[in-house]
């Protein structure tokens, strides 16, 4: 396959060359980004690979392709070698994912790399891959389909509903399912299970009883694996409080095998967790289906899977990061941040030493803890520095583990048991709940990181409105140290269906007073994502007429105005604030009046009409 052959395949119109010659120069490339190609290249693979033969791109996917006369002719290591330098200058230029591929032009072979990393060697290669795809066709491997994504959400109402039906309790069935997934991936057999006896006691077990038995020694298998910690713990919570519980001990086996059935048939072919597409499957229904099952606890603020990509971006993790999130929940920061540290990987021993040495989180309670645990075990790792405990009690600990992004969604009413000792000591025997509003968990923590450290934290708008006293108070604590980088009002009902709280994302940089800095913070009026509310699914993303995601072309303006500085009426504006002043975008920006219609002043006048209505003031006659 000759080289205008491949471009025709892969589609012209995707092709981009800086060159006389149509090959693309990452020494140019990196040069226009303030970049020097000198701090990319690697001494084991000389200097002399710049010049890239085909390059394609659209706003999130480049795909690198060089071509060879016949793999035989050359040393398989040098080439891959030399691909892999490709694929290290693009990280350093774009944030794009990557399609590699080496493609002979005597012959028609093609060897072919994708998805987390990208590593160029015979380990990581796609040997499935025997043809050049189109642009589109790669696109779709590496973002996944917006169909899968509504199959997977779609799922989830029916496999709630079985649950139901079944008997397991709202609260366990997320972790249940978790449980399930878990040993399905690891291959669990659940067809045609036959009763045995019990080699210790001699009793017969019944073939319900062997599955459940056989999941529980996948989960101590893969703790084993993993090295976690505590890792007794979390046995302890897996089996006892999720197997071990009376609603699923007291499933019959035909139950639990059409549970397994369903999981298997209906979630695993979705779900290919080897790449980030299939990674962000797994999270969206794990994220998913705990807000689902927690509709009827309006304080369960489950953080949507795209807002933590968005905030993972935004503060940017990469693979030197050392993430902690102190108040972890059910783990989608951790899942999140793995999956972007991991992506950003050029080794297996780089992504193993993200998953077992830069992934911290501590969940206080054991419930969410079991969810954790779960959620970063069915990722494929990342579940070594997962503890249980009270963030108040970790300080030696989380100052022993050099953290420098801090991701976090405090609780928003945290009652005095989960508050930090020294703060509620001050409390009246009247105050039940943080009138802080999770101000103080944040200047906290802000306290035990290093001033190297940047936090990106979920408040609600109180914290950012800021009337009361313990708010204000705590407002001047961290512009006394720290400085206030950017808010974004993000989506009015983006925990639907779980918590009520409106949320704004504070991104604040620890390493000096804000007075100091002397600088704008950046506000974001980030209200709408591209999603829609769907009865009893939450909130799901929309698509253009051609099925393409409108969230993801929606993040990448928010980052490029948040990462430029950028004002744009109606969605930024930049200003100095104090700790008196408001932190919203609200306050401060100004309104895009070109974009109004007149069905938003009629929209108008037909609230106030309904408002009067209401209140009793106009009578329809």
């Amino acid at each position: 396959m000759d080289r205008f052959d491949i471009i025709d395949r892969i589609g012209a119109g995707y092709r981009v060359g800086n060159t006389e010659t149509g090959e693309f120069s990452y020494l140019q490339a990196l040069k226009s980004v303030g970049k020097d190609i000198k701090d990319y290249q690697k001494a084991t693979t000389g200097k002399q690979h710049q010049y890239l033969d085909i390059r394609f791109e659209n706003e999130r996917l480049a795909v690198l392709v060089e071509c060879k006369s016949r793999f035989s002719k050359w040393d398989k290591k040098k080439i891959q070698g030399q691909l892999q330098d490709y694929v290290r200058f693009e990280k350093a230029y774009s944030d794009k994912k990557i399609v590699a591929i080496l493609a002979e032009t005597e012959g028609n072979d093609i060897w072919v790399w994708y998805g987390q990393s990208v590593i160029v060697d015979d380990r990581h290669r796609i040997v499935t891959e025997k043809t050049i795809r189109t642009f589109e066709e790669y696109e779709e491997i590496c973002f996944g389909k917006i169909n899968d994504k509504i199959k997977i959400v779609d799922s989830i109402k029916v496999l709630n509903e079985k649950l139901h039906s079944d008997g397991i309790n709202e609260k366990l069935r997320s972790q249940f399912i978790g449980t399930c997934l878990l040993a399905l991936k690891n291959g669990l057999v659940y067809k045609d299970v036959k009763e045995t006896i019990e080699p210790e006691t001699g009793d017969k077990l019944a073939p319900e009883k062997v599955l459940l038995k056989n999941v529980k020694d996948i989960l101590k298998g893969l703790l084993v694996k993993s090295g976690s910690v505590n890792k007794a713990d979390k046995l302890a919570v897996l089996n006892n409080k999720v197997l071990g519980d009376q609603d699923v001990t007291s499933l019959t086996y035909k139950e639990l095998k059409d549970i397994l059935e369903f999981v298997d048939t209906n979630v695993v072919p979705y779900i290919n967790d080897k790449n980030t597409a299939g990674q962000d499957l797994l999270n969206l229904f794990f994220t998913t289906f705990n807000k689902y099952v927690g509709k009827s606890d309006k304080n369960q603020a489950f953080t949507p899977d795209h807002i933590c990509d968005f905030m993972s971006k935004a503060v940017g993790v990469n693979k030197n990061s050392r993430i902690l999130d102190p108040c972890c929940g059910s783990g989608a920061f951790l899942v999140r941040a793995m999956t972007q540290a991991m992506d950003d990987c050029d080794t297996e021993e780089e992504r193993d030493n993200v998953k077992k040495n830069q992934i911290f989180g501590i969940e206080y309670e054991e419930g969410a803890f079991g969810l954790a645990s779960t959620n970063m075990l069915i990722h494929g790792g990342g579940n070594s520095n997962v503890v249980q405990d009270s963030m108040f009690r970790r300080a030696d600990w989380i100052g022993e583990n050099n953290i420098n992004i801090v991701l976090m969604n405090p609780p928003y009413n945290a009652t005095r048991k989960c508050c930090d000792p020294d703060y509620t000591g001050n409390w009246d025997s009247k105050k039940k709940e943080d009138p802080s509003r999770g101000l103080h968990f944040v200047e906290w923590v802000a306290r035990h990181v290093p001033s190297t450290c940047k936090m990106a934290v979920l408040l609600p708008m109180q914290a950012a409105i800021g009337h009361s006293g313990d708010i204000k108070e705590f407002k001047k604590r961290m512009l006394d140290s720290y400085t206030l980088d950017a808010v974004f009002s993000l989506p009015t009902e983006m925990f639907y269906p779980g918590a009520a709280a409106v949320a704004c994302c504070m991104i604040f940089d620890l390493s000096g007073r804000h007075e100091k800095s002397d600088r704008d913070t950046f506000f974001g009026y980030f209200k709408d994502d591209k999603f829609i509310k769907r009865k009893g699914l939450g909130r799901i993303e929309m698509t253009d007429l051609a099925g393409n995601s409108l969230w993801s072309s929606t993040e990448e303006m928010w980052l490029n105005l948040y990462k430029n500085k950028r004002e744009v009426p109606g969605l930024s504006v930049m200003h100095k604030v104090s700790w008196n002043d408001e932190w919203l975008a609200e306050a401060y920006m100004e309104t895009d009046y070109s974009a109004l219609t007149q069905n938003d002043f009629q929209k108008v006048l037909n609230d106030y009409l309904s408002y009067l209505v209401k209140a009793g003031d106009v009578y329809e006659s």
